[in-house]
Formats: C-alpha cells, sequence, structure tokens
C-alpha cells in the first residue's frame, strides 16, 4: 500500500511539473497576450503620433492611427496563423518538447523587440514583435495540447488537457492585473508589460529540458523504445511499464506504419471524416461565440452601471478572476461529468445569457436596476464559456485521432481558430455598428448552433481510447472498425498475418516490448 501511494505521489508529480511549466511558457503566454494591450493603448497610441511627429513633422491624422492600433492588435491572429500552419513540420522533426522549448525564441524575441520600442524611436519594433509572439502562440495552442494528451493516462486526460484554458485564463488575468495603474499601467512604464513575457519563458526553458518527450512520440515516430519506457516510468511513477507500452505497440500494428500523413491525406480519409468536421465547428465556435465582444462591452457596462471610470480597471479584475475559477472547475470536473456535456452545456448557457443581455442593454436606460443584470449576464458567459467551450476542443482534438494523423489534426484545428479569430476581430465593429445591443443575438444563434450539431454528433470521450472513440464515430462515418482501419493508409498496407509476424518478432527479439494510449 505504502509502495502504491509512492507510485502515485511519483506519478502525480511529474504530470503535474509537466503540464504546469508546459502550460506556463506556452498557453499562459497567449492568454497574456489577449489582454496585456488594453491597459497601456492610450500610452500606446501617444506613442504612435509622437514617433510620427518627430519623423514627418505633422500629427497622425485619426483614421491613420487607427489603422495602426487596429493592426497592432489583429496582426497578432495573423502570426497566430502562420504558427499554425508551421507546426506540423516543426513537431515532427523536433518532437513535442522540443519544439516547446524552440519555441521560446520567438516569445523572447518578441518581448525584445516590443519593450525596446519605446527606447528606440520605433513602432514598428512593437507591431513586428505581435506577430512574432503571435506566431509563438500559433505554435504552442497546438503543440502544448498534443503533449499533455500523449503523455497523459486517459484516467485523467481530461483533467490534464484542461491545463491549457486554465493558464491561458491566468494569462489574461495576469495582464490585467500588471496593466494596473500602481504596476505597470503607467506611461512611462508599459514597455515592462511587454518585457515580462521573458519571465514565463526563461523559467519554461530551465525546467522543461530535466521531463521527458512525449513517450508515444519516442516510441511509435522515432521507434526508441528505451527512451519511451523511461518517459513512461516517469509520467507514470512505476517500473513495470510493459502494459502501457504493448497498447502502444498494438496501436501501431493496426495503423500498419506511423508515416505522418498530410492534411490533405487526412480530409480523404472517410473514416475520420466526422471527427474532423466536430474539430473544425468547435474550434470555429470557440472564436465566433461572442466572448470578445463582451470584452469590447465590459467598460461601458460597467459605466453604466454608475461605477467610477477610476474603479472600472479593477473591477474588470473579477471578469479575468472568474474565468480562472470556472476554468479549474472543468478541469476538476471533466473526468466526472465528461466533455460531451460542459460543452453543450456551457454553449447551451451563453445563449441564455445573451438573450438576456440582450433585452437588458436594451432596456436598461428605463429600468435603474438593469445594467447590474447586464454585469451579472457578463460574468455568467465567461463562467459559461470556461468550463466547457473554453477548454475542451483543444482536449477532443488530441483524443479523437491515432499518433500519425494528430499534426494534421491540430494544424487543421488551428488554422480554424486563428481565422475565426482574425474574422472576429475583423467584422465584429461592422457587426456592432449595423445591429448596436442586438449583435449579441448572432453570437446567441451560433452558440445555439454549436450546441445542436455538438448534441447530436459528439461522443463521450471521457475515459475512452483512440480506437473506442473511432468506434462510437463508425456508423457516422458509414465505416465498419475493420474498414477505418483499412483506410487511414491505403496504398501502405500489409497484410494482417505479415503485421502479426513482425510484430510478434519484434516482441521477441527484444527490440520494442513496451508501449502507450
Amino acid at each position: 500500500c505504502g509502495r502504491r501511494n509512492s507510485d502515485l505521489r511519483r506519478e502525480r508529480y511529474s504530470l503535474i511539473v509537466a503540464s504546469l511549466t508546459g502550460a506556463f511558457g506556452s498557453s499562459f503566454l497567449y492568454g497574456y497576450n489577449l489582454s496585456v494591450v488594453n491597459a497601456p493603448a492610450a500610452y500606446i497610441k501617444k506613442f504612435y503620433n509622437e514617433t510620427w511627429e518627430r519623423r514627418y513633422g505633422f500629427s497622425v491624422d485619426e483614421s491613420t492611427l487607427t489603422l495602426l492600433w487596429s493592426i497592432t492588435v489583429s496582426i497578432f491572429a495573423i502570426g497566430g496563423l502562420v504558427g499554425a500552419i508551421i507546426v506540423t513540420p516543426i513537431v515532427k522533426f523536433f518532437g513535442r518538447k522540443r519544439t516547446l522549448l524552440l519555441n521560446n525564441l520567438f516569445a523572447v524575441t518578441a518581448a525584445l523587440l516590443m519593450s525596446l520600442s519605446l527606447l528606440a524611436g520605433s513602432f514598428e519594433m512593437l507591431i513586428l514583435g505581435r506577430i512574432i509572439m503571435g506566431v509563438d502562440a500559433g505554435i504552442s495552442l497546438s503543440a502544448l495540447p498534443m503533449y499533455l494528451s500523449e503523455i497523459s493516462p486517459k484516467e485523467i486526460r481530461g483533467s490534464l488537457g484542461q491545463v491549457t484554458a486554465i493558464f491561458i485564463c491566468i494569462g489574461v488575468f495576469t495582464g490585467q492585473v500588471l496593466g494596473l495603474p500602481e504596476i505597470f499601467g503607467q506611461e512611462p512604464r508599459w514597455p515592462y508589460l511587454f518585457g515580462a513575457i521573458i519571465v514565463p519563458s526563461l523559467i519554461q526553458v530551465v525546467i522543461l529540458p530535466f521531463l521527458p518527450e512525449s513517450p508515444r512520440y519516442l516510441l511509435l515516430e522515432k521507434h526508441n523504445t528505451s527512451k519511451a519506457e523511461k518517459a513512461f516510468q516517469t509520467f507514470l511513477g512505476k517500473d513495470d511499464v510493459s502494459h502501457e507500452v504493448e497498447e502502444v505497440l498494438a496501436e501501431s500494428r493496426v495503423q500498419r506504419n506511423t508515416k505522418l500523413v498530410s492534411i490533405l491525406q487526412l480530409l480523404r480519409t472517410h473514416a475520420v471524416r466526422w471527427q474532423v468536421i466536430t474539430v473544425v465547428v468547435t474550434m470555429g465556435c470557440y472564436q465566433l461565440c461572442g466572448l470578445n465582444a463582451i470584452w469590447y462591452y465590459t467598460n461601458n457596462i460597467f459605466s453604466e452601471a454608475g461605477i467610477n471610470h477610476e474603479t472600472i480597471p479593477y473591477v474588470t479584475l473579477s471578469t479575468g478572476a472568474v474565468e480562472t475559477v470556472a476554468a479549474v472547475f472543468s478541469g476538476l470536473v471533466i473526468e466526472r461529468l465528461g466533455r460531451r456535456p460542459l460543452l453543450i452545456g456551457g454553449f447551451g448557457l451563453m445563449v441564455v445569457f445573451f438573450a438576456v443581455l440582450t433585452v437588458s442593454l436594451t432596456l436598461q436606460k428605463t429600468v435603474h436596476w438593469l445594467p447590474y443584470l447586464s454585469i451579472f449576464c457578463i460574468l455568467a458567459i465567461i463562467a459559461s464559456f470556461c468550463i466547457g467551450p473554453g477548454g475542451i476542443p483543444f482536449v477532443l482534438t488530441g483524443e479523437f485521432f491515432q499518433q500519425s494523423q494528430r499534426p494534421a489534426a491540430f494544424m487543421i484545428a488551428g488554422t480554424v481558430n486563428w481565422l475565426s479569430n482574425f474574422a472576429v476581430g475583423l467584422l465584429f465593429p461592422f457587426i456592432q455598428a449595423g445591429l448596436q445591443t442586438y449583435c449579441f443575438l448572432v453570437f446567441a444563434a451560433i452558440c445555439l448552433a454549436g450546441a445542436t450539431y455538438l448534441f447530436f454528433v459528439l461522443p463521450e470521450t471521457k475515459n475512452k481510447t483512440f480506437h473506442e472513440i473511432s468506434q462510437a464515430f463508425a456508423k457516422r462515418n458509414k465505416v465498419s472498425l475493420e474498414m477505418q482501419e483499412m483506410n487511414h493508409y491505403p496504398g501502405e498496407r500489409k497484410s494482417s498475418a505479415e503485421q502479426e509476424s513482425n510484430f510478434t518478432s519484434s516482441v521477441n527479439n527484444g527490440e520494442t516490448k513496451k508501449g502507450i494510449v
């Protein structure tokens, strides 16, 4: 009993350190860079104007200044799209862990450019830093969930996968806190907000090298059995990992080979057609569900409720705190409740609160207490998003696909994520100008459509292996599980007898005798 408890402690320690360190230098920075530009916005615009006047002898006109600021904010999504596109070859060549480590080069470079832009008198450095930081985010939001899904035992795969979302929320909250006037939210100090990006990167670079690479990657793609066994032993906290290795080798035998598929091959594979569609829908709804619109309206709603203008930055901290608490709650209950109820329930609650918010905003000038209802709706929408839609799409992308398909799947998910992010930033001002407070009904409709689709299509994936999840989709994909296995690599198949012979031979010869789920 004592030895079992010791093993469990070892398992928890290694997995916790790997997940926290990986997320702190990755998804934390994504969340931080979403919020960090809000507090110093007025000071940065003043810096742009002063730089322009110093160069050209006249002040920049309002439309050009607005364009420069819009580029500064939205170009982060363009960088993210670039990162999502290049992540597949990077994780294939360098592996999951090393990709996270190398990605810090982008973060440190971006931090130096942005923090030194005021000293250098170059707003171009700030814009360039934002796009490079976007590349870092695009890579990390694919590589981190991939790493976490591959090092996790299936019993806690969902909880560990939610670490990505939790650290996004913590990053947003940290950006809000550091942007307060008492810290870095003053004119001479705003460059420090961007220089702080270096800290999480350095912590990850110091700690992550001492943790193993993904054992699935080592075994299935690098064919390094000894390192894979050691990685399993470290993450699982036990010496005998033969069962886990056998499970991975069984998957390898089914796959016929471990050659990575391209995006085009994945899209042509009938056996995962509905898995791909579901990832596209969940990732699209993740960005299009209206949370960005909530941030746009927050200050106005707080002001309408009678909150002093100087106090609003402190009250806004409540939104970041609610985000974080809701994300942690989701991580604690996801293995008990499952992915499906949290995801569908989250979108469903957002529909309800968007509808109530629309009514309260429309009538708030006629009833004195309605602004407070609007504040409640804002916090409720944020919480509803974070308990499910805010993190589970990343978990599902890691669970739906086998080892050889996962990089291409994350590339598709990342591309949809960042294109949707850019579309919201581009189109929302026009939607808001045309519909005013009724713009939230558009987002309610998107959430309703997403919840409806997931209700009819999404199976529960809690505690299930890849093969069990594939079986759940088999009927909808109109292929049997046997046909699924044969269709993963058309044109590169071996007979079952040959596969069995090769597998048995390799085990008997001691070349490979262990594996993972």
